[in-house]
């Protein structure tokens, strides 16, 4: 089917099943699992009846990554002292990940003679922001636990995004690490003059001219250095997940106007992340993995190796439903697949066992959420005397 208006009516009417499911009262099944359920069937595992590789689909589903991270990256409360004194505690917890996932990696690669162990032990390490934080903040959850395992998910999935390039293309490590850093650093120049205007009073008078005249100029000015990171993400051969995830940490850190807030959350989850999970779910070739039974069983240790790396957390008092919630990966084993593929890293079939392992973490993330959920409902403030 070629892409046309007809497809964005099938995507719209099928990406209501991760809202349908997720209305369950019972099974709260995340949104986004539904949406990427939907999009196996439609897409290359089920019936093929879209292609996931049409220019155009490809490019407004990644429109739809970028604002996803950039909406998470404004739902982390960067500003929440709760969260900061969080971050020594994530950190030590991330590096324990890292050096478990590191130990499993090691052993997948010998006994399959694939010689990714780098790739695995990223892969392991990693969180998906855009998939457990929006599960965190669609189920209510909070508390300590919850922030220090939001500030643990934000640290390995930055720095899983920044390291992926340089263990499986160690020829553009250069060219990545740049890319990242000069991300960091127009972040870091978006945060500042945000600062600026708002000490000034310049961000209020736009705000004010803005919404006195229905123009939405935050919103086209932040999609605009939103367009403008994606453009520096891919030509230095950096995720645009990093790019989204930092444009939205800076705005947060700056203060992010409740109009733009609304104006996001409209364009993104009305049209834009529905479409980015089901191009996701349709993208994968599950189907593969029958030509090449043996990388079943890499799939499933990378989806099990994955879990257990992160409940590693327990030994420091983590509840194990949360450590098992920052297991759930989905952009780093799409880019890693994505680079495999493209430019020929990985070995046949090799592509389609990292999402198998990310599809099982996201399973695991389904249950555990719930389980979360009953254990860590952020509970609402007590009235004032």
């Amino acid at each position: 089917m070629s892409f046309g208006f007809s497809t964005l009516a099938l995507v719209a009417v099928v990406g209501l099943a991760g809202p349908l499911l997720a209305s369950v009262p019972r099974l709260r099944i995340p949104v986004v699992i539904g949406e990427l359920a939907v999009g196996l069937l439609i897409g290359r595992t089920g019936f093929g009846l879209v292609d996931p590789g049409d220019k155009t689909f490809t490019l407004l589903a990644d429109i739809g990554f970028a604002l996803v991270m950039f909406v998470v990256g404004t739902h982390v409360p960067i500003r929440d002292v709760t969260l900061r004194s969080s971050i020594p505690m994530a950190v030590v917890r991330a590096v324990l990940v890292g050096a478990v996932a590191t130990g499993l990696a090691a052993g997948l690669a010998a006994v399959f003679h694939t010689g990714h162990t780098g790739v695995y032990a990223v892969l392991m390490a990693s969180s998906s922001a855009a998939l457990a934080l929006p599960v965190i903040q669609q189920l209510g959850l909070g508390g300590a636990a919850v922030q220090a395992v939001t500030a643990q998910i934000a640290i390995a999935d930055a720095t899983s995004i920044v390291l992926l390039p340089l263990v499986i293309d160690p020829g553009h490590a250069l060219a990545a690490a740049s890319g990242a850093l000069l991300i960091a650093l127009c972040a870091g120049a978006v945060f500042l003059g945000l600062w600026v205007s708002t000490r000034r009073g310049w961000r209020r008078r736009l705000h004010h001219f803005s919404e006195r005249n229905n123009f939405a100029l935050e919103l086209r000015i932040s999609l605009l250095v939103l367009f403008a990171l994606a453009t520096l993400a891919i030509t230095t051969h950096v995720s645009i997940m990093l790019a989204g995830f930092a444009l939205g940490l800076a705005v947060k850190a700056a203060g992010e106007p409740r109009r733009l807030a609304r104006q996001l959350f409209g364009i993104t989850e009305g049209l834009f992340s529905p479409l980015f999970f089901v191009w996701l779910g349709a993208s994968l070739q599950v189907r593969e993995l029958g030509d090449h039974p043996a990388y079943i069983l890499l799939g499933v240790g990378l989806g099990v190796g994955a879990v257990l790396a992160h409940c590693a957390g327990r030994l420091t008092g983590q509840p194990l439903a949360l450590a098992a919630l920052a297991a759930a990966q989905l952009g780093v084993p799409v880019a890693a697949a994505t680079l495999g593929t493209q430019n020929r890293l990985l070995n046949a079939g090799e592509p389609s066992a990292l999402m198998l392992g990310a599809l099982l973490t996201i399973g695991v993330t389904s249950i555990a959420s719930v389980i979360a959920a009953r254990r860590h409902r952020a509970q609402p403030p007590a009235p004032a005397p």
